[in-house]
């Protein structure tokens, strides 16, 4: 990996680290001061209910819920910034918008919390993304996406009524729409006929089966 590519991958992961940081944050002090920021939620329907479409993807659960949700999250969000470096922002945040506005609108009566809606929207953005430009390169990030988050299917089906599917659903659905909006440009990911092809955090790594 030359230096360009070094420096560009970690500008992609500044901003996925950051955020991040600030969710291990919240989650340690509500463990510390024994309190829950649950009601900080997206609760649909309802005026206070719109300060979740910013502050949710901050709140979890427990700490198992935000450690599932946090490798997903830097990998596909440094994705994002690595190969979409002239989009990635405006998609980043419409995402986090977009898909919180559809569930306050859409969603149950409950307050919905969580990163998860983002990840469903960036893996599905990533992967749509591939397909429609019939890029080999984003190409083979589709496939990895498909190989990683493949089961995230399910996710978007009301099976488990604790789940909110419905951040699942409408943040996929935000994603797919973002890729026919932002096609990308040539110059913002690897050339097709590069004979090296590098991809953010897998780089030299077979931990490819970590996530389950």
């Amino acid at each position: 990996m030359n230096n360009i590519e070094k420096r560009r991958l970690k500008l992609s992961l500044i901003i996925p680290v950051f955020l991040l940081m600030l969710m291990w944050i919240v989650k340690f002090y509500e463990y510390s001061f024994d309190i829950s920021f649950s009601d900080y939620g997206i609760y649909p329907g309802k005026m206070s209910g719109l300060r979740g479409i910013l502050l949710s993807p901050f709140i979890h659960k427990d700490f198992s819920h935000l450690y599932s949700n946090s490798l997903p999250f830097l990998i596909l969000g440094s994705s994002l910034f690595y190969f979409y470096k002239n989009s990635a922002l405006k998609v980043f945040v419409l995402i986090w918008t977009l898909s919180g506005f559809w569930v306050w609108i859409f969603g149950r009566t409950s307050y919905h919390i969580g990163a998860s809606g983002i990840i469903y929207g960036f893996a599905s953005f990533i992967f749509f993304s591939g397909v429609i430009n019939k890029s080999k390169s984003l190409l083979s990030v589709s496939l990895l996406v498909v190989f990683l988050y493949g089961s995230m299917v399910w996710g978007v089906l009301p099976i488990k009524p604790e789940i909110s599917w419905e951040s699942h659903l409408l943040g996929a659905a935000t994603g797919f729409i973002l890729a026919l909006i932002y096609s990308p440009d040539k110059k913002t990911y690897p050339e097709d006929d590069e004979d090296d092809f590098y991809f953010p955090i897998f780089i030299k790594s077979d931990k490819f089966c970590d996530l389950g």
